[in-house]
């Protein structure tokens, strides 16, 4: 069962924290897993939350930090010299972890951090998986891991096997290399009991195995490892030569990642914003897509102005088209979220005109019953079977156009190396409010 924080809970742990009753906060933080205390330790403000992390133990506030986003652990390892974090912090974390941290803080403190690791091993790990751009492989990847040589004997891979791992906290594969480190797949346990102790590794391990180099994007990681329901991928370099491994909870993270900015683009967001961000920040990532939408309407308002006598002839026109604009924007929407989706799911044909012929069926099939709809009930309300069809007829059109423009515009951008994503939400709408209006009134116009 899942913990919950209660406020009565949280209001135990704030007076045991002004009473400084380090006991009854042991207690009460005792039993919980290290994500469950970094929640708590969210849900306060940053003196509280430096307060109790002086409280856990070297481990265990080791393993509470990595939980905490981005701008807290800030706020905690501000309290703290260089020469601290490695000490105290860096030397129980995992180097995929600690390289992350490390990353975060500037560059004066990086290098203090760096230069007071006792282990140089691990500081050496550390230096080389900071040089990895951000959003890759080798940024996301952990140097622990255990791996034996093609040429050892059952017997003295479970040796070797016993010393590495020491040094790991969770046996994820066991990888076999050659003599100059070279990746050339892995060992099952199953395997390593069942033979005998004297049979060479290269007889039983099993050479097929899914691998990245280190500059593989980790969007296309995570995509691999779904693919194929992997719990486990072995990083290695353009010489094949064996670097780390990333873990699915490490992809977990890049995926809820991807998943936000995504939404956030959809949204309208320029930016990655949080809760927390100062005003600035919140202004900047908003305003760009409200500039887009404030020229949309611009342009959109003088679509209407330049058929201003249309619609002092014929009035009703004005009546349908907010029904014109909407429809076609809710449309242009809905398509261009497919396209997204498939484009990040790998699963949309290569074939552009597949696509849109697929998209033009759908829309004919749904335009078709919406303008019969509509056509049905503006003739209903006596506006006449000629200005009824005129209706209708547009929003047919309106319909096909936005399907097809919401298919092709997020493929178009993809193809050209955009975030398809920028396609969605204020885009789409404002570009098919100004078009459809447009398509509107140039079938008023031939028909009526």
């Amino acid at each position: 069962m899942a913990f919950q924080i209660t406020p009565e809970y949280i209001k135990a742990l704030r007076q045991h924290l002004e009473d400084k009753n380090f006991s009854g906060l042991e207690s009460l933080l005792l039993d919980l897993h290290a994500a469950d205390v970094a929640e708590i330790a969210q849900s306060l403000d940053a003196d509280q939350a430096f307060a109790l992390m002086q409280t856990l133990g070297s481990e265990r506030f080791s393993d509470v930090i990595v939980y905490f986003d981005e701008e807290r652990r800030g706020e905690i390892l501000e309290n703290f010299t260089g020469k601290e974090i490695a000490q105290v912090v860096v030397d129980n974390m995992d180097t995929d972890d600690a390289a992350d941290l490390i990353s975060e803080l500037p560059e004066e403190k990086k290098r203090e951090v760096l230069s007071n690791l006792e282990d140089l091993d691990l500081a050496k790990d550390l230096a080389d998986l900071l040089t990895h751009a951000e959003g890759t492989a080798g940024a996301l990847m952990a140097t622990e891991l255990v791996k034996v040589n093609e040429n050892w004997t059952v017997l003295r891979c479970v040796r070797e096997m016993r010393r590495q791992a020491e040094d790991v906290d969770v046996v994820h594969a066991v990888y076999v290399v050659d003599d100059n480190d070279v990746l050339l797949g892995s060992l099952s346990l199953k395997k390593l009991l069942t033979t005998s102790t004297r049979t060479p590794i290269s007889e039983v391990f099993e050479r097929k195995v899914r691998s990245v180099t280190s500059t593989t994007e980790d969007q296309e990681v995570a995509r691999i490892m779904k693919k194929y329901d992997l719990f486990v991928i072995p990083v290695v370099d353009e010489l094949g030569r064996l670097l780390g491994r990333i873990t699915l909870d490490d992809v977990v993270d890049v995926i809820q990642e991807e998943a936000d900015s995504n939404y956030q683009l959809m949204s309208g967001l320029s930016d990655e914003v949080t809760n927390d961000d100062g005003l600035f920040d919140m202004t900047r990532a908003r305003l760009p897509w409200l500039l887009v939408g404030l020229l949309g309407g611009v342009l959109t308002s003088t679509v209407i102005a330049r058929n201003e006598s249309e619609l002092i002839l014929i009035p009703q026109i004005a009546f349908f088209m907010p029904l014109i604009a909407a429809m076609g924007g809710n449309v242009g929407v809905q398509s261009s979220a497919i396209v997204v989706q498939a484009i990040a799911n790998s699963t949309l044909q290569k074939n552009l005109w597949n696509r849109l012929s697929r998209e033009l069926g759908v829309g004919l099939f749904n335009g078709l019953i919406c303008a019969l709809v509509i056509l049905l009930y503006s003739w209903g309300m006596g506006h006449g079977l000629l200005f009824a069809t005129t209706v209708g007829g547009s929003l047919l059109a309106v319909i096909l156009f936005a399907s097809l423009f919401g298919t092709a515009i997020p493929w178009v951008l993809d193809h050209y190396g955009v975030d398809p994503a920028l396609a969605t939400g204020p885009f789409i709408t404002t570009t098919n409010d100004v078009l459809g209006l447009s398509i509107y009134f140039a079938i008023a116009n031939a028909l009526l």
